[in-house]
């Protein structure tokens, strides 16, 4: 072996809080007060700047293990999610979470278990390990959940979803009231002969078409029974929905709106009003729900639907496990449910006249 062999490359070393000190000509201490957040009433505003402006010269940052030791945290917030990865809302409940994290000098570190329970257990069980200060549990879609082994350990948050038990607090979409949004949108454009379709064995099916029902019933309007067509969530369900509702049916006879269950129903729908020469908005109205990226935006038209809060979920959950790390109190095990916005775009219009 050569000499060259048998040497150990490093890099240059981490620059130390002393090593501040020394350049500010301050104490090891004084450098300690202002990041831990003690300069205030210790030091004045130009000693506190002189120190912050020798750390930004040196390059130093304050260690995070050393600092969590200190404070018994680690300002890390595990996020464990079902099968969130391959959603096409995943990214906006991450960002909401990593971004309020960040906002308070946390990160966030996730654990994705593919829905399997046992992985589940283990992702709990190693962030438990690793000492992060608090657990947010999201899921794919709204349901009732298994709350994970080990997950009451710690400051937990359920997003998107609710505990089988009700022992945790959760933030979920208010899909009822969305559900009322979108039957009062046609109805403001003056639709009273209105149906529904799609929908699944679940709780947003359920409650959206809650929702629908409840704002219809305020104005004295019963939704036939064969005018609510479930068959699922897809586009193949809602180009099944539209054709039993609209082929071979005279115009007077057939809804003048559709309320789909969500926008992949919705361009099933439009694709077979465009098949049956039905025209949207002029003939037709619908209103899709989920504003799901990449779609909802860029059908013919544009698709008007009830957007989920997927990014506030993640912000409202992680606000909730970071006010539980300052207090040492986790939040009440209850349920906040966040606003479902309208987003406006073209295939909604007045009622077809003639």
């Amino acid at each position: 072996m050569t000499s060259a062999e048998g040497r150990h490359t490093t890099g240059p070393a981490r620059p130390t809080s002393r090593d501040v000190a020394r350049l500010a000509g301050v104490s090891h201490t004084a450098v300690s007060f202002v990041f831990n957040g003690r300069a205030q009433g210790n030091l004045s505003p130009a000693t506190q700047e002189r120190i912050r402006q020798a750390a930004a010269q040196l390059g130093y940052r304050p260690d995070p293990v050393a600092r969590g030791l200190r404070r018994r945290r680690t300002a890390v917030i595990g996020l464990v999610t079902d099968e969130i990865a391959s959603s096409p809302f995943a990214g906006r409940l991450l960002r909401g979470a990593m971004e309020t994290a960040w906002s308070s000098e946390h990160l966030v570190l996730t654990i994705d278990s593919g829905g399997d329970p046992a992985k589940e257990d283990a992702a709990v069980a190693e962030l438990l390990d690793r000492r992060v200060d608090g657990i947010i549990y999201a899921a794919m879609s709204l349901r009732r959940v298994r709350v994970p082994e080990g997950l009451h350990r710690t400051h937990s948050v359920l997003a998107n979803c609710l505990p089988e038990d009700d022992s945790l607090p959760a933030v979920i979409p208010a899909e009822r009231a969305g559900g009322r949004t979108a039957a009062r949108l046609l109805l403001d454009h003056g639709h009273r002969r209105i149906a529904h379709i799609g929908g699944l064995d679940d709780i947003a099916s359920v409650e959206r078409l809650r929702g629908f029902r409840d704002a219809l019933r305020a104005e004295g309007i019963t939704v036939p029974r064969d005018w609510v067509v479930r068959t699922g969530g897809e586009i193949a369900g809602g180009y099944e929905g539209a054709v039993r509702l609209f082929d071979g049916v005279d115009p007077s006879r057939r809804p003048t709106a559709v309320f789909c269950y969500n926008d992949r129903v919705a361009a099933g729908a439009l694709h077979a009003a465009t098949r049956l020469g039905i025209a949207v908005p002029g003939e037709l109205s619908l209103v899709g729900y989920d504003d799901q990226e990449h779609m909802a935006a860029f059908l013919t038209p544009p698709l008007t639907t009830v957007a989920l809060p997927h990014r506030e979920m993640g912000e409202a959950a992680t606000r909730l496990v970071l006010d539980a790390i300052t207090t040492g109190r986790t939040p009440p095990a209850t349920v906040r449910r966040l606003a479902c916005p309208l987003v406006t775009r073209s295939s909604v219009g007045p009622v077809p006249t003639g």
